[in-house]
This record gives structure tokens, sequence and C-alpha cells, in this order.
């Protein structure tokens, strides 16, 4: 099919669609995130490439998600203009992916009206971009003179009697990672949030294209540390479709039950936190006692508390016993006992559900508009989780319960939580009772030639996407991990407006996002 058609009539496309790849003109290129948009689609991952130390150019990538698969679609920049058209119109979570863009690899947008930068804080040389071809290799750009400070960010100001700011970070009195947020407000109520990231960026993406494709997958799963699993399992789904092997079904299902075990742990963790900002401590002693459990047995059983580095390239690193399997199942029956009698407790709760009930609500159609995912996303009535709407194996054998409330609060996320708590342990379940036998690793094959692969996983926040693209000689020439934080950050810009700023830590940790999947 060609890139025109591709544009005018999304219905033609093939099926099934696991993941379609195609190129599209200047025109194209915003023509079809229109028909994407018409036909209920939505952007996944915005990235830029540079092919021009292999005698190729610059292009410009963007992956949307539909109702039979994924679709990767590049318009590449031959020109001297090296500009492609806005998307944000059309999808507002594109804004700052192209921003990063632009920071990154030098690919400028038309149209848009944000322009300011992302990633570039103003310590970089003037007209530095980490990935083009020529900068320099193993590092980002060179730092600025000692002593120089970052440029000010230009926040958009709220003018008005009363109005003053709030400036807050990006060094946080905790241990969380540093982000600034600069609220507006009137005594306590918040007009407006706005938010500037990027303080945690390590230069990942350049890392990447140092390392052998067969050692890719570690840096992958240290993206973000709590979701380790999702994105070594999004990258080795790359590599192992862009080279054509297929891990053995046991390796798939032990992925699958590190991956719900990821969620539990995470969940838990997030519904302990959630009740100690709403002023229940009670709460987080008790959940972090039942992670700790969770993730004690995890290191027991693979080897790590998060499960680090067991998901490898053609399958995983390590098999669990018949008594292991047996000690997992056991847990969860023991942590569902206990989550049925703290969801009682919160439930019943009158103050906690005082904290709850209305704060930080994202209506269903402003999600819609938005492009909100992950439980985020399904908190506020959007029923889109890849274990059911894409079933890889071995979800395409268990059923997934989709869990969706329409509140979009704080309680709906909380409530998420819980659910999601729950339909994971009973696949934990079916997944330890169902368990095929056979080999658990293959010695992965790279083919002759260059070749592009996508991995493209649920983890405990959403959807985590990993784009390959492998050079002749097999070596990463670009390889970008996106975590759904990009979507739903500019969300929580929303999701504050009205309450008190007393909620805002309640309301941030409802979304929990991450800072380092985020400014890689």
């Amino acid at each position: 099919m060609t890139a025109s058609d591709l544009s005018l009539d999304l219905e033609r496309l093939p099926a099934p669609l696991p993941v379609w790849h195609g190129q599209v003109g200047q025109d194209g290129w915003i023509a079809t995130a229109r028909s994407v948009a018409d036909a209920g689609g939505r952007v996944v991952a915005l990235w830029g490439v540079d092919r021009r130390a292999i005698g190729g150019v610059l292009a410009a990538c963007v992956t949307y998600a539909m109702p039979r698969g994924l679709i990767w679609l590049e318009l590449r920049l031959d020109g001297a203009a090296l500009a492609v058209p806005d998307l944000s119109s059309v999808f507002p979570c594109a804004g700052r992916m192209q921003r990063a863009m632009t920071d990154m690899v030098g690919i400028n947008v038309q149209g848009c009206r944000d322009v300011r930068p992302w990633l570039d804080h103003g310590l970089w040389p003037p007209g530095a971009r980490p990935l083009q071809c020529g900068a320099q290799a193993g590092a980002a750009p060179a730092p600025a003179p000692a002593g120089r400070l970052p440029a000010d960010y230009p926040f958009v100001r709220v003018e008005g009697d009363g109005v003053h700011e709030i400036a807050v970070g990006p060094v946080h009195a905790g241990i969380i990672e540093p982000g600034h947020f600069r609220f507006s407000v009137v005594g306590e109520k918040v007009l407006r949030l706005e938010e500037h990231l990027g303080y945690t960026h390590k230069g990942i993406e350049r890392r990447f294209t140092e390392l052998a494709p067969l050692e890719g997958y570690r840096l992958a799963s240290r993206v973000s540390g709590d979701s380790t699993v999702a994105y070594a399992w999004a990258y080795c789904m790359a590599l192992e479709s862009a080279w054509d092997n297929t891990p053995p079904p046991r390796a798939n299902w032990l992925r699958a039950l590190m991956l719900e075990r990821e969620r539990v742990a995470n969940h838990l963790g997030d519904l302990g936190a959630l009740g100690n900002d709403a002023g229940l401590a009670f709460g987080l002693a008790q959940f972090s006692r039942l992670r700790e459990d969770w993730q004690r047995l995890s290191a027991e059983a693979f080897g790590h508390r998060l499960m680090m580095d067991a998901v490898v390239p053609g399958g995983v690193a390590r098999d669990v016993t018949p008594a292991m399997v047996d000690c997992l199942r056991q847990q969860c029956d023991v942590i569902e006992r206990e989550v049925h009698v703290l969801r009682a407790v919160y439930d019943e709760h009158a103050g906690l559900q005082d904290r709850f009930l209305g704060a930080g609500q994202v209506t269903p159609e402003l999600a819609a508009r938005l492009g909100l995912t992950g439980l985020a996303g399904r908190a506020s009535g959007h029923a889109a989780d890849l274990r059911c709407d894409h079933a890889w194996l071995p979800y395409d054998s268990l059923a997934v319960k989709l869990v969706t409330y329409r509140g979009g609060d704080v309680a709906a996320r909380v409530a998420v939580r819980f659910d999601e708590v729950l339909e994971s342990l009973r696949l934990i379940r079916a997944i330890c009772s169902a368990l095929p036998d056979g080999a658990t690793r293959i010695v992965p094959q790279a083919p002759a030639g260059a070749a592009i692969g996508a991995g493209w996983v649920e983890g405990w926040r959403g959807e985590v996407l990993v784009a390959l693209e492998l050079a002749d000689d097999s070596r990463i020439l670009r390889c970008h991990c996106h975590d759904p934080s990009w979507q739903n950050w500019p969300v929580l810009e929303h999701a504050i407006i009205g309450n008190i700023v007393p909620d805002f830590p309640l309301i941030n940790k409802s979304f929990n996002l991450s800072y380092s999947g985020h400014d890689l």
C-alpha cells in the first residue's frame, strides 16, 4: 500500500496488523494524523532519527495505535528546511514529543505555537543536537562552562488581581526525581499549573547506539526502574521481531508472569502512598508490608527484587522450579485476602474518601481529547489495554478483564489499582497452572541487512513502546523508548485546575508518572 493510500483510507490496511511500517510525504504526515483521529486511533510516540552517517537522511517517525495494530510512519527530510508539519493540533500530547525531537535531532516543526526547548535547559552549547550525525559519541553535548546557570524557562504568566505564583522544585524535599511545577493561584485555589521536566536527561538514546543489539536489553530495563520488566520485554520483542526470531512459549509465559508481578508490586506501593498522602499512615504501613513480601519472593524466584535483567533476548534468564511455582501461587492467595480487607478499610474511611472523591478529576471527554492513557485513562472511561486489545502470547488465552471507571478522580484511579491488583493475582495463578514445559531461551540469530522492529507492552502505568532500527552491520542505529508518562504529564496540569494546592501531592501520586522514563 502506498503512503497516499494510507492517508486517505485507513480501512484498507491489511488485517491482522501487528505492526505496519510505511512512509508519507509532507501532506500525508498531517492527513494521516487526521484520518487516525477520525478512526478513533491515538498517537503512541513521536521521535526523530538521523541516517546521514549511513547515506540516508533525517526522518521524523510517529506510531499510531489502531484497532488492528500499530502503524509506524516516517517522513524523510531531504531538503534544507528540515521541518515537519505540526501534529499537536490533532493530537495535543504530541507537542512535547515534537519539542524533544527538535532538541535531540534538530528537526523543526512547522506551524507549532510552542517552540520552547524541552530537554535543552540552556546549558548545552548553541546548536547542539545529541542525536545528530557528527555529534560527539559517548556523551550528551559538552557542558557549558562551570558556574553557568540554566536558562530561565519562559513559563506562561497568569495575570489578575490576587494571582501569585508558587514555584515547586526542581529539587524536592523527598527522594523523588527532579521536576519543576509552577502554580498560578488565588489563595489556595489553583488557576494553572505548568510543568518543566528534563532534569534527569541522561543520554540513554545515544548510549543505545554504542551497544551491541544483544546487550541493549540491559539499558532498556533501566529506563524506568519501576517498569524494568515492561521495558526489557518491549526491547526484546523489538529485537526478536527485527531478526524474525521467536522465543519459546514457556519464555513468554514467564515474561507475562514477571510483568504481572511488576504490576502488583507497583499498585501495592501506590495504594499505600495514596493512603498516606490522604492522612492514613496505617495504609502505607500495611501496603508497604505486602509489597515487601511480594518483592522478596520475586528476588527469590527471578534473582532480583525488581526482576532486573530477567527478561533477555530470546527468552528469560532463569526458569522457575515446580516448588517455586507453588510458592508464587500460594502468595497470590495470601495477598488477595489482605487486599480485600484493606480495600474495605479504604472504602469505609470517611476521611480518606473525602480526600479522594472529586479530587483531580479528568472527565472522559477531556481524557479522550488530551490522549490520557494507561491506568489513568481507564479511570476516565478510556477502555484501552494492550493485553485485551492486541493480546499476544500468553494473554491471548488468559481472557484479561478490562478495568474501567468514568469518575476520573483520585477515587477512580485508586479503584482501578485495586481491581487490577486482583485481576493480576488471578492471571498469575492462571499462568502458574498452565505454564508450558520446554526451553526458556533460544540463541537469537541476526539476519543479513538492515532491519526494524517494535515492541509494544502494557506496563503497569500504561503502554510501553520500543522502536528499534538496526543498520546493515546489525549495530543499533536508533532505539527509541517511549513511556506513557509523555501522554499523561500534560493531563496532570489540567487535573489540578480548580483544586487546592495541598491536594496536589495526592493528585500527583494518583497518576504517579515517571520522570526517568520521560527524560531519556
